[in-house]
């Protein structure tokens, strides 16, 4: 049985003497040639060199070594988008949409394209490997970073993983599977002992790592902060080398989380090969000092220069050994494909019936996608200044971003569309954006200018590399942030500082601060180095006239940053009006519109890496502005654009909603090609949506004494909703299209399940899939989820078309990891195989005994 359990057709296979038989021989025959070169390659260095060569040369390389022909190998942050290795915007970077949305396709297929893609961003910007993807499940709806993990199911989970990676690799670039393992909150992330049963940890957390070893054979894995059962990741002897490469097989490289190795022989008996960053590593100088002491063996340090070795074979940065791809696959348009993944990613939770608004809207039909003529009210600060990505190390700088107000404005006719801001999801500065233009300037301690550097907001954070041109740390004594700003709106402009240390910031020719912030109460490192936004001062501007701004930050060379870096932001809040009155205005237009469209969003401060949430409401007065808009006019769509589950308690009062996620550079292009038809929404749900947090049967995030306790056992995500008996607001897999669909046959063996369906609208569509399989109750055996995903297939039809895909189901639905026998069980039996729309809505079933 396949271990994906993604769809695909059947295949007759592949006989012996074809050119498959001939491609298989000739891998073998470079896989040989690449071991003898790094063979060759180790018996050239001596102790001092390969110890080196396992410790990073700076933030996100390793060391070069010229006598055996060894390029330095260059990593780099890169889920939706290559950053390079430096934090700039002098070369920009294609932003595809959040991780989140691309599970939410439910293709394979469609994550190996935009693997694909980000190898060809990868090779330009001169990067060997992608510190990506992420994928450890969401556990909780609180966790913060959840936008940059796929799914709750480790099924699809491992199914769009792989298809990722493979799609990357396919482009002779690496990947870091990470992080492995259990790192599923972001709360106290570098202390956490994650204490998880054998069950769970398999049958869950390791699921999706061990379909990718599997099936992608991924070059690389990372190993995560925290600790899982008492032992630092970085030094797990057991699931690392026994569980990861003892049983699945995999030979590539284990890379540490940055800076989360913390011993030099317990990570070398660990299984670790790389510690990053660098210069400072418990590796380098400190690992050929274990050696010599006899704390560690030399042949342990001979099999982590083994495997950093073939990683350089496989991309290319080893002379004399053949690269893993000689061709890369043909030239991807970015923008393109980012605009593709965008629709397919997004999900429409409701589309009800039109309601008389006003012509030319007509009763009876779904209210999306729009008539041709419809006027539209436009509102929300999120469709005019889009939140396109997530906050933390996933954030890129694109060319462009297309917020949903320009897609719509370039869609729709002139004067079919009205813009009011309605609600702002903050009232708390943010990174000087919209209508500055900044650079920056480096000083020494005499002032000399060493460089400038262009930056595409307020926010400074060059770390390790990222310095402008001829600017070193050991130089650099002062940071100013200098330009121009030409406001949007007339009145009291509110500037300030983000960051420690010492600030003197200038507005229009007057120093409206010179002081200095201190360090407060953070725990976590990153947050203590970036620090909270204050404002400083208030400026009342004029709409369209430019002023004069500048910030200037001396560096305190007495602070411990966690790495060598410079951080900090100037940070602005335009005009704040009264709130009523702007829910007002909006209120107004819509009624004065055919139709509605309603855009919330969450905020870099209720998602981003570093911190989970506290609850699921929207910022702001977005609710009441929902609220306001759709009672004024009954065909309003409300547009989400977050990256994991927030509450929406109007659900049932607004016509449409439809899920954005974090839609990446073309999102708003994405958007109107949805609204006005030229698209279908193609996404369902990767992960449950509650209607409130408390209705969520896992929730805690938070360790107590400094432990978080998995108790929930093997049930999370929808296995648990099944456990509790609870309603969400919307089942995992749901997700509404254009068109319509009957399920005409199911025909079920052990291995394959085979639906056939049938287009029964006007117009194409995309139908996902999704094979669930149900064991019937048995007395004595360990509790079993009530159903789980086992297979599901991504396939498209024309109008009256149908279609037969055959879905593969997976072996591990048939298995439960038996704790006695530290294995997997085979468990026989009947059970209900299931083809349906989405968890909550079978349409055909089909009983299946397995002996």
């Amino acid at each position: 049985m396949a271990e994906t359990g993604a769809g695909t057709s059947t295949s007759t296979g592949t006989e012996p003497g074809t050119s498959a038989d001939a491609g298989a021989a000739g891998e073998a025959a470079r896989e040989a040639a690449v071991e003898a070169a790094v063979e060759a390659a180790l018996g050239k260095l001596d102790l001092d060199a390969k110890a080196r060569l396992l410790g990073g040369r700076d933030m996100w390389s390793l060391h070069p070594l010229p006598e055996i022909g060894l390029a330095p190998l260059v990593m780099s942050d890169g889920p939706v988008g290559v950053r390079g290795v430096r934090w700039t915007a002098d070369d920009p970077s294609v932003a595809l949409p959040s991780p989140t949305a691309l599970a939410a396709a439910w293709d394979p297929a469609l994550a190996r394209r935009a693997g694909r893609l980000l190898a060809q961003e990868a090779r330009r910007k001169g990067v060997h490997v992608l510190l990506a993807p992420t994928v450890n499940l969401h556990r909780s709806p609180l966790g913060g970073r959840h936008f940059e993990a796929y799914s709750e199911d480790p099924l699809l989970t491992g199914a769009i993983g792989t298809g990722y990676v493979l799609g990357v690799q396919d482009g002779g670039v690496g990947t870091t599977v990470k992080h492995f393992v259990a790192n599923d909150a972001e709360t106290d992330r570098f202390t956490v002992d994650n204490r998880v049963a054998p069950r769970p940890l398999r049958e869950l957390y390791l699921a999706p790592f061990e379909a990718i070893v599997k099936n992608a054979r991924p070059w690389g894995i990372m190993t995560a902060y925290n600790q899982v059962n008492g032992v630092t990741m970085t030094e797990h002897h057991e699931l690392v080398n026994e569980v990861l490469r003892g049983e699945w097989g995999f030979d590539g490289f284990n890379v540490s989380d940055w800076m989360a190795a913390r011993s030099t022989a317990g990570a070398l008996r660990g299984g670790l090969d790389v510690a990053m960053p660098g210069p400072a590593t418990v590796y380098g100088e400190a690992l050929a000092a274990a050696v010599r002491a006899g704390e560690v063996t030399e042949a342990a340090v001979d099999t982590a220069v083994r495997r950093v070795l073939r990683l350089a074979a496989r991309v290319g940065a080893l002379e004399g050994a053949p690269p893993a791809v000689t061709a890369p696959p043909a030239p991807i348009d970015g923008a393109t494909l980012a605009r593709e993944l965008a629709h397919r990613g997004f999900v429409l939770l409701r589309n009800a019936v039109r309601k008389p608004a006003g012509s030319p809207v007509q009763a009876g039909n779904p209210v999306l996608p729009l008539t041709p003529g419809t006027t539209v009210a436009l509102s929300g600060a999120a469709a005019r200044d889009a939140r396109v990505l997530g906050g933390g190390s996933a954030q890129v700088f694109p060319d462009h971003v297309v917020s949903p107000l320009g897609g719509l404005a370039a869609a729709l006719p002139e004067g079919a569309l009205t813009y009011a801001v309605g609600a702002d999801p903050t009232d708390e500065p943010a990174p000087a954006d919209k209508g500055f233009a900044l650079r920056a300037r480096c000083r020494d301690a005499a002032g000399n200018l060493l460089g400038e550097g262009s930056l595409p907001t307020g926010q400074v954070q060059w770390i390790g590399g990222d310095l402008p041109d001829g600017v070193t740390h050991e130089a650099l004594a002062s940071v100013e942030v200098v330009g121009t700003f030409t406001p949007r709106e007339t009145g009291a402009h509110a500037f300030g500082t983000r960051g420690l240390g010492a600030f003197v910031l200038t507005v229009a020719g007057e120093t409206v601060f010179d002081g200095v912030q201190a360090m407060g109460s953070e725990t976590d490192p990153f947050e203590a180095f970036f620090g909270s936004p204050v404002v400083r001062a208030e400026v009342p501007l004029t709409a369209g006239e430019t002023v004069e701004v500048s910030l200037l930050h001396t560096l305190d060379k007495g602070f411990a940053a966690p790495l060598p870096a410079v951080a900090f932001s100037l940070v602005h809040l335009g005009p704040r009006r009264d709130p009523d009155e702007l829910i007002a205005e909006a209120v107004e237009a819509a009624r004065a519109a055919d139709a509605a469209v309603v855009v919330v969003a969450t905020t870099e401060r209720v998602e981003s890496e570093g911190f989970d949430r506290t609850d699921l409401a929207l910022p702001g007065r977005q609710d009441d502005l929902v609220r306001a808009v759709a009672a004024a006019n009954p065909n309003t769509v409300v547009v989400v654009n977050a990256g994991s589950p927030v509450e929406m308690p109007w659900r049932e009062d607004v016509a449409a909603i439809l899920l954005t996620w974090f839609p990446g550079q073309e999102g708003g292009a994405a958007l109107a090609d949805v609204l006005t038809g030229a698209e279908e929404p193609g996404g369902r749900l990767p992960t449950t949506w509650p209607a409130a947090l408390a209705d969520a049967p896992v929730t805690d995030v938070v360790p107590v004494d400094g432990e978080l306790d998995y108790a929930e056992g093997p049930f999370i995500g929808h296995r648990a909703w099944d456990r509790s008996g609870r309603t969400p607001a919307y089942a995992f897999g749901h997700g509404l299209g254009y068109t319509t669909w009957s399920y005409d046959s199911l025909v079920t063996g052990p291995e394959t399940a085979t639906v056939r369906i049938t287009n029964t609208g006007g117009r194409p569509g995309r139908e996902t899939v999704q094979v669930y399989l149900a064991p019937a109750p048995s007395s004595g055996a360990p509790e079993r989820p009530a159903r789980v995903l086992a297979g599901f297939a991504s396939v498209g039809a024309g109008p009256g078309e149908t279609v037969e895909t055959s879905i593969a189901l997976s072996r591990r639905a048939f298995e439960i990891w038996d704790e006695e026998k530290g294995d997997w069980t085979f468990v026989p039996g009947a059970y209900e195989v299931r083809a349906a729309h989405s968890l909550d809505d079978v349409r055909l079933t089909a009983v299946l005994e397995i002996d």
